[in-house]
């Protein structure tokens, strides 16, 4: 059975870095690791707005008004397993400029506290460079244009 969800994703950037966060799939610890974004499912009685809001607090600790988020600027459906389920999700990202802060997982809840690692900064070169797994793939070209901004129309972005 695939389970279908919308799920809410941000792109924190603060001193031209973007906040990821290192997870893995517990149900296949050989998998590796990889780095997204914070966010996570949209509650049936939430809105996207809502959603990305509790889900950056829960997940970095930062609490951010609703009137701080801008329009979504990029949107991918996503294919994946994890934690032996298989999910397709439809996903928006919205961008925050934010001043930097030291995350932390206070707010993980028993899931988050089994794949989720910790916390880092990443600039653009970074991304760019890296042999890591980021997701998704195309974030360093996402926060480029967030950077030169505005982005007018949300990207669309692959599923990888």
């Amino acid at each position: 059975m695939v389970i279908e969800r919308r799920a809410a994703r941000a792109l924190l950037i603060a001193d031209r870095s973007v906040l990821l966060i290192e997870g893995c799939d517990p149900a296949r610890p050989e998998g590796g690791t990889w780095w997204l974004t914070p966010g996570g499912g949209i509650e049936d009685d939430e809105s996207i707005e809502d959603a990305i809001v509790r889900e950056i607090l829960e997940e970095t600790g930062l609490r951010l008004p609703p009137g701080r988020l801008g329009a979504i600027v990029a949107t991918r459906v996503a294919e994946f397993d994890f934690d032996d389920k298989s999910y397709v999700q439809s996903e928006s990202f919205f961008a925050v400029e934010v001043a930097s802060f030291v995350p932390h997982a206070g707010g993980w809840d028993a899931i988050e506290k089994r794949f989720l690692l910790g916390h880092r900064w990443w600039t653009i070169e970074e991304l760019t460079s890296t042999t890591e797994r980021v997701y998704p793939i195309e974030l360093a070209a996402v926060v480029q244009a967030v950077l030169d901004g505005p982005i007018e129309l949300p990207m669309l972005l692959s599923g990888a």
